[in-house]
């Protein structure tokens, strides 16, 4: 490790279930990620909510996806525990680099992507930028739509246990799985948030990407992996109608439409969208 890249005194919460690990990914930068499984690479993008990480977005689907796959779930830079350097710019292009780093260190040429909302988004714009290293992409409620009142409510986020809890009913249509341990946990994430200033920098970068730097709809109209889209028909942050939009574009996809499920598929439906995904990722030659 070099000497300005300190690991942080930190242990992801026993309520998740995941072990820490961190990675040296470029001079004064640390990726905090978990590493479960053998197999086929599966990169694990989470979403950009207040107080994400990926446990935060991934402790329901990584223990049993991991029996099929290598599953490598990692915190974006300005995200969770990751450690970044000096001057370090955020925005899709850099969080789809910074992803590239990871893969690089860790010594995979070639990966899946499962991507949560701004996982999502960055997923496709990693098909975009680096099509040679991708093997598959799984997305729900995929980023980089048009601005909704819900996610223009993400743009001002309450750093507030109260807030949190405001912002994590948005995603679900049962919100008994908001529980106060779930809500306590990723303010604490929130917090580190704070300490660092980072969250309005990546914030404003994530919304002013979302004018700037749309998905180019003419290049994945070429792609030629394959591409499945998940969402719920409840889903108040971004529509379905991200998904159909997609859908119409992109060859290679199939859909998955959840019913009595909103933004957080892989949490509300988590038994089920585990099975889809072991089905889906098995029938294109995943398997252990």
């Amino acid at each position: 490790m070099s000497a300005t890249a300190q690991i942080p005194a930190y242990t992801t919460d026993a309520f998740f279930g995941l072990e820490d690990k961190w990675l040296e990914t470029a001079e004064g930068e640390l990726t905090h990620y978990h590493d479960v499984g053998e197999g086929t690479p599966v990169l694990f993008l989470h979403g950009s909510g207040t107080g994400v990480t990926a446990a935060a977005n991934w402790w329901l689907n990584l223990p049993e996806l991991s029996e099929q796959a290598r599953c490598i779930a990692i915190d974006s830079i300005g995200y969770g525990q990751s450690v970044v350097a000096d001057g370090t710019q955020y925005g899709i292009k850099e969080w789809v680099r910074h992803a590239v780093r990871v893969l690089d260190a860790l010594g995979i040429e070639k990966t899946w992507i499962v991507g949560n909302s701004l996982g999502g988004w960055l997923a496709f714009q990693f098909a975009i930028d680096f099509p040679e290293r991708l093997l598959g992409i799984v997305s729900m409620g995929t980023g980089g739509a048009k601005l909704t009142g819900a996610l223009a409510g993400h743009s001002k986020p309450d750093l507030s246990e109260a807030g949190i809890r405001k912002t994590l009913e948005l995603f679900v249509v049962d919100k008994s799985l908001v529980t106060d341990e779930l809500v306590s946990l990723r303010y604490q994430a929130a917090l580190n948030d704070t300490a660092s200033d980072r969250l309005a920098d990546v914030v404003a970068a994530r919304d002013r990407d979302r004018t700037e730097l749309p998905l180019d709809f003419d290049v994945l109209a070429k792609l030629e992996i394959p591409v499945l889209l998940i969402h719920g028909v409840q889903d108040v942050v971004i529509p379905v109608t991200r998904t159909w939009e997609l859908l119409n574009v992109i060859p290679t996809a199939d859909a998955h439409i959840f019913s009595q499920c909103g933004h957080w598929s892989q949490v509300e439906r988590a038994k089920d969208f585990n099975a889809i995904l072991k089905q889906y990722l098995a029938s294109h030659g995943v398997t252990r």
